[in-house]
């Protein structure tokens, strides 16, 4: 992305303050790591102590219910080939993370995209984000265990992509529901934990699938510095609250100075806002030529996925770029 907005606008000032992202601006900061992390292969006893660790922190009941993977996006992309089948119909709740039709069609499903949770219920295999991005819409709890009833109940399957959950309102999350009947769900690390380059995620699902997953992903898919990462960061209930806290106060000063230059929040979650304003592609252009990057939509060109600055001279920079009352963008 990075790569791609410095070519787009080649007198841009760098570094590039990437705003199109949701990950924590301010990382956990990491323990030093002993040299053996580095030199030698995870042993298999270090990968279960983190599924162990991260799934008490999620709530899920049964370890052998927690597959540890380098990121959640090799889940999506693996999900579709050991449980999909060619003339499966899978719905994707929408407009979502464009990966998650993508990868099924890939695989050879009928892909739909409806709006409506109600849609969903008709299909073999279904998807949604929760909460959603780029909205931050939150389905209702009942309503999907409900789905993941009726899914289950001619074979069907529901899996809930939950990487944007870690930092919400407690209670949330349905990780705890884990064993319910068709109920598959997606966890990430890197996003809340500001360390997405560790590339580190996690599949809660039934046993048995855990273990299709842990076969197909074979040994050592999980590194030694995301392991000893995720084992401090998921035992720093402290550090995690403390930054649960900074990103609500910091989203509610992005709406307020969003909302000063005509852009209307439409919510979001903490690590991201998303806005709509006549002027969305006027400003996007704008930002990224004086070196900010934002996220736009090709499905809704008056919107714009703002990710939250970290250090105060990210927002001194941002609100320095922004224009002035009367000014066009």
């Amino acid at each position: 992305m990075l790569a791609r907005a410095r070519a787009l606008f080649p007198d841009a000032p760098l570094p590039f303050l990437d705003l199109s992202t949701g990950i924590n601006p301010v990382p956990y900061p990491l323990p030093p790591f002993s040299p053996d992390t580095l030199h030698r292969l995870p042993e298999l006893e270090d990968v279960a102590r983190l599924e162990a660790v991260a799934g008490a922190a999620f709530g899920v009941a049964d370890p052998a219910c927690v597959l540890a993977g380098p990121g959640t996006q090799l889940f999506i992309s693996l999900l579709p080939k050991l449980i999909g089948r060619r003339d499966a119909q899978v719905a994707v709740l929408s407009p979502t993370y464009g990966e998650h039709a993508q990868s099924w069609a890939s695989a050879g499903c009928s892909v739909s995209t409806p709006q409506h949770i109600n849609a969903l219920a008709d299909a073999d295999i279904a998807v949604l984000c929760r909460p959603n991005n780029p909205d931050g819409r939150v389905i209702a709890r009942a309503d999907v265990l409900a789905l993941a009833d009726t899914l289950a109940a001619r074979g069907g399957l529901l899996v809930v992509d939950e990487a944007f959950a870690d930092l919400e309102t407690p209670g949330l999350s349905l990780a705890a529901e884990i064993g319910h009947p068709g109920l598959i769900i997606l966890r990430s690390f890197g996003k809340w934990s500001g360390l997405a380059g560790l590339r580190l995620g996690f599949l809660l699902a039934p046993a048995e699938v855990v273990a299709a997953c842990r076969a197909s992903l074979g040994p050592w898919a999980v590194s030694g510095p995301a392991i000893m990462a995720g084992l401090a960061a998921y035992a720093d209930d402290s550090w995690r609250a403390q930054a649960q806290a900074r990103l609500l106060a910091d989203g509610m000063r992005l709406d307020a100075l969003l909302s000063a230059h005509a852009m209307r929040p439409l919510g979001g979650t903490t690590l991201f806002r998303l806005y709509a304003g006549p002027d969305a592609q006027a400003l996007w252009h704008r930002l990224a030529h004086t070196g900010i990057l934002t996220r736009r939509f090709d499905y809704a060109p008056d919107w714009l996925r703002f990710g939250l600055p970290g250090e105060e001279a990210e927002w001194g920079r941002l609100e320095r770029v922004l224009p002035h009352k009367g000014e066009n963008p």
